[in-house]
């Protein structure tokens, strides 16, 4: 299909062809339809500005090792290539470098696969510190396997070191070995930025604030929806990786509680497998929240897709969705589901009321009713006990006041304080080590 957004004669950001092959046999992915995947890779070259001149879903029959495409259908893309004078062909699959090279040689254009374009979205995203590394990380580590002799600029040689002129280390032998002597830098620098969030995360257990952390699939609403809560400004465009760097803010509950509400980068399906690793550091505070809100976007076809996709993930990350008690399901983009598919999702919604919300996080349909539930789970395995406490006792009543749930206060006769609590059991164990006062 035709997406004439732009000529190719026109300025502009550049313009690419978009290709999503679907593959034979065993290689083929069944649980998601091309033209939604296709849709997504149009998605994923507007998140880099760039403006798509041409989008098909394109057959492969046979697997060429060289080429991944056939050589009709090659010759094919090579006289659009010739015609629309595209800045680059996107591959939405993963292409060894042979393949790649091979495509530029034909095409005589830039070609570029999944993996290569979400780490320039990632590299465009990324602000701190820790997500920079990341980028570099996964991106030298791709560069990696690109490094093949074919290419010009590596048939160089350089001289020997000692008096005798051995033949010393070719050019290609001098980069691969300048990158992994930085990728084993880098991850030096994660492995530290990862020590250093280790304490920070013990530091907050000592100021105990629960965390609740928004994860789904990219461009899913999880940023509108953070947004919404805690009315910050987080950069929420209608784009694939809004959020790449993990962003937290404190929430004042309807209960009075407060919790941390976390974003984070959004899940894709085929992530490739080494930069999984590189942002498993990103995704680490996950496995550690209180309550896993996954933020599915309801106005997609391939939704089912999208949360098999996610359950994949956090499965990598140890939390099993289906008997963790911690996962809430947010059916979200409301406003935009056809009036006749909404009773449906409302069902849904009612019928797992106990986990499952119905919302619009962009006009805010649904958020009370998501606000009682994450009060309603962070109080489940709370104990409601009983203090009593001299009105001299302070600092004690502070810390109760801000980090429990004050049920009742009772002020007596006898100028003690009754203060009936619903308090986390940790917390309860904290209480009694800093002010020797047990629950009656």
């Amino acid at each position: 299909m035709s997406d004439s957004q732009q000529t190719p004669d026109d300025e502009g950001p550049g313009t690419a062809i978009v290709l999503h092959p679907t593959l034979p046999g065993s290689f083929a992915r069944h649980d998601r339809d091309p033209e939604d995947a296709l849709e997504e890779a149009v998605g994923l070259i507007h998140a880099i500005f760039m403006d798509v001149c041409e989008s098909r879903v394109v057959p492969v029959r046979k697997i060429d090792a060289g080429a991944l495409f056939g050589k009709g259908t090659r010759e094919m893309i090579a006289a659009q290539v010739e015609v629309m004078k595209p800045d680059v062909v996107f591959v939405n699959h993963a292409l060894s470098p042979v393949q790649q090279r091979n495509l530029e040689q034909e095409w005589k254009v830039k070609v570029i696969d999944r993996t290569g374009l979400i780490l320039e979205i990632f590299g465009a995203r990324a602000q701190t510190r820790e997500g920079k590394i990341q980028v570099q990380l996964a991106a030298l580590e791709y560069q990696k396997s690109r490094l093949v002799k074919s290419w010009s600029h590596l048939e160089r040689q350089r001289g020997g070191m000692g008096k005798t002129g051995g033949p010393g280390e070719t050019q290609l032998e001098i980069d691969r070995r300048l990158v992994t002597d930085r990728i084993t830098q880098l991850k030096r620098d994660l492995e530290q930025i990862s020590r250093t969030r280790d304490l920070q995360r013990k530091g907050r257990e000592k100021v105990p604030f629960p965390v609740v952390s928004l994860v789904g699939y990219t461009n899913a609403g999880k940023s509108t929806l953070f947004n919404r809560l805690t009315g910050a400004n987080v950069f929420a465009e209608d784009l694939p990786f809004a959020t790449l760097d993990p962003t937290m803010r404190r929430v004042k509950l309807e209960d009075g509680n407060e919790i941390i509400l976390a974003d984070t980068v959004g899940f894709i399906a085929d992530l490739p497998t080494h930069l999984v690793a590189s942002f498993r550091a990103t995704l680490e505070q996950v496995q550690y929240a209180d309550v896993i809100i996954h933020v599915r976007d309801m106005s997609r076809h391939d939704r089912a897709a999208q949360k098999n996709d996610v359950v994949s993930i956090l499965h990598d990350l140890g939390i099993e969705y289906a008997s963790d008690r911690r996962v809430v399901e947010v059916l979200n983009k409301m406003d935009a589901i056809a009036e006749e598919n909404r009773p449906g999702i409302l069902r849904e919604a009612r019928e797992h009321v106990e986990n499952t919300a119905a919302i619009s996080a962009l006009t805010g349909e649904g958020i009370d009713d998501l606000m009682q539930m994450i009060s309603r789970m962070l109080a489940h395995g709370r104990n409601i006990v009983t203090y009593h406490l001299h009105p001299a006792e302070g600092e004690a009543l502070a810390w109760l006041y801000a980090r429990c749930n004050i049920i009742e206060r009772i002020d007596g006769e006898d100028a003690m304080i009754a203060m009936r609590v619903e308090i986390d059991p940790a917390d309860q164990g904290r209480f009694a080590e800093r002010f020797g006062k047990h629950a009656a």
